[in-house]
């Protein structure tokens, strides 16, 4: 059974190792040595991070950056198994309003499953000094309404 849970500190450093390994193996878009867990650890000082286990296995993280109510990372090992869904799930419960992401744009796998989640792309762009772009994506409120429009 898959559980979601707040990450300790003594569990952080499994997060970071998970959050490197499937960056590695999925963001083939991006040179293997530009996914590093030390990246993980210092948007984890600033973020809040909830872990998914079945038992004592890690099966995936999500990073929340609270203020914004954004969805900074979101990272499983297990795919087609709920885990990504139910990190999402417990990460919207806790929020204080409709979430955004960014999500590269290559990444159509993640795009696809957002968007099934109730995303829509809100915005288009790429960071300085990267060639990958990204769309921001944010939840819709049930009225249809984007969650942009509805704050206001």
């Amino acid at each position: 059974m898959i559980e979601v849970v707040r990450a300790q500190a003594d569990e952080i450093a499994a997060c970071a190792e998970l959050y490197e390994r499937v960056l590695r193996e999925t963001f083939i878009w991006i040179a293997p040595d530009q996914h590093r867990a030390a990246d993980f650890l210092e948007a984890a000082r600033e973020e809040e991070v909830y872990l998914a286990r079945d038992g004592r296995r890690l099966l995936g993280v999500a990073g929340f950056y609270r203020p914004d109510n954004f969805l900074h990372s979101l990272y499983v090992d297990a795919r087609e198994r709920g885990v990504g869904k139910a990190l999402l799930d417990h990460v919207t419960a806790i929020a204080d309003g409709p979430l955004s992401l960014k999500c590269q744009v290559p990444n159509l796998r993640a795009r696809a499953f957002y968007e099934r989640e109730g995303f829509r792309v809100v915005e288009v762009g790429e960071d300085p000094g990267s060639a990958v772009g990204w769309f921001r994506m944010k939840q819709w409120v049930e009225d249809g309404l984007s969650a942009v429009s509805a704050q206001g």
